[in-house]
């Protein structure tokens, strides 16, 4: 059998760099060797750029920081988009998460050289990154989104007169978080005005515009969705965080948060999370994979967003609900390459 070369492309520059690099070194480690010749790629050395790292979580988690150690010597970029026939890839698996990654812009990138990659698409993936933009197409497709406000921070000034009016017309408690950003690394939960500002100014770190959005109580869900054309839902995931929303520790801490498969739902709240799972996907013109986030309010599910390139720690959800359905990480790592390739050809 002819092995094909796969490139693991993570690490970047973004804001969850070290994430993206404990998701790559998963993914490296478990790909079979007798099916893939495969290699990992840092998108943070590509010759002639002058971008640098962006801030990161203010938070070390080990199992992020021991994967930054062990993935301190990968490829550059051009080993997979130099010209000579030593560089040809036959996919590039995509670990990378937040800004220059999960945007569009590396997905652009490939596009340009003909390489197929796993995960969505430029126009979706910029536009599942992008929280506030999201929200307006899943909300036009009749999707249920919680009510929000969006703005933008120019040098550190916004309408915070009119801000504050529109956020005290949604109600506390509000959930501030910068509009594309992922790993909730910049989200503050804001229960007074008081405490509105502040944290206005500390997601402001990681992006210009902002979403201040309502607050949903009720069980935090997920539930990952694979296909192109016929996509599928897997089983739904309750998640439980030990913090008081899911936030950066929750996620990636080993024993952050309880994951219960299947979530203790009524089997029609089942069936409608993966309904509205789907339907969102195909919304934003997904393929290959992602996981949308829920929340199971007293008036009923909320999407909160769609993940194109879920993480895929030791503690990460979609490798969890597949297992859940009798696929096996390895076998989870199969499906998307082939999925990549045909979305590819």
């Amino acid at each position: 059998m002819v092995k094909k070369r796969v490139a693991v492309l993570m690490g970047g520059i973004s804001s969850e760099r070290d994430v993206s690099l404990s998701t790559g070194k998963q993914i490296l480690e478990s790909l079979d060797s007798n099916k893939y010749d495969a290699f990992g790629v840092d998108a943070a050395l590509l010759t002639g750029s002058s971008r640098s790292v962006l801030k990161g979580a203010d938070m070390e988690i080990d199992a992020v920081s021991q994967a930054r150690e062990a993935m301190a010597a990968l490829a550059a970029v051009d080993s997979i988009i130099g010209s000579g026939s030593h560089t040809k890839v036959d996919c590039v698996f995509i670990a990378l998460h937040g800004k220059y990654g999960e945007d569009g812009t590396i997905q652009g990138m490939l596009e340009l050289f003909g390489i197929p990659y796993t995960g969505s698409g430029v126009l979706s993936s910029a536009l599942a990154m992008d929280k506030s933009m999201a929200k307006k197409v899943l909300a036009a497709d009749g999707i249920p989104v919680p009510d929000s406000v969006d703005f933008t921070v120019g040098d550190g000034e916004w309408d915070r007169g009119g801000v504050a009016e529109s956020v005290a017309r949604i109600g506390y408690p509000v959930m501030v978080k910068p509009s594309r950003q992922g790993s909730t690394i910049g989200m503050t939960k804001v229960k007074s005005a008081d405490m509105l500002d502040q944290a206005i100014e500390k997601a402001a770190v990681y992006d210009d515009q902002i979403v201040v959005e309502q607050f949903v109580s009720g069980p935090e869900l997920t539930v990952s969705v694979l296909g192109n054309g016929e996509a599928y839902a897997l089983p739904v995931i309750e998640i439980i965080p030990k913090s008081e929303y899911y936030d950066y520790e929750s996620k990636y801490a080993l024993g952050g948060s309880e994951h219960i498969i299947p979530a203790r739902l009524s089997d029609s709240d089942t069936a409608l999370a993966q309904k509205l799972a789907v339907k969102s996907f195909k919304s934003l013109g997904c393929s290959g994979m992602a996981r949308v986030d829920l929340i199971a309010g007293s008036e009923g599910m909320r999407v909160l967003e769609v993940n194109t390139i879920p993480g895929m720690t030791p503690t990460s959800l979609l490798p969890e609900a597949a297992k859940a359905v009798g696929i096996s990480f390895g076998q989870l790592l199969d499906m998307l390459i082939e999925l990549a390739c045909e979305e590819g050809e």
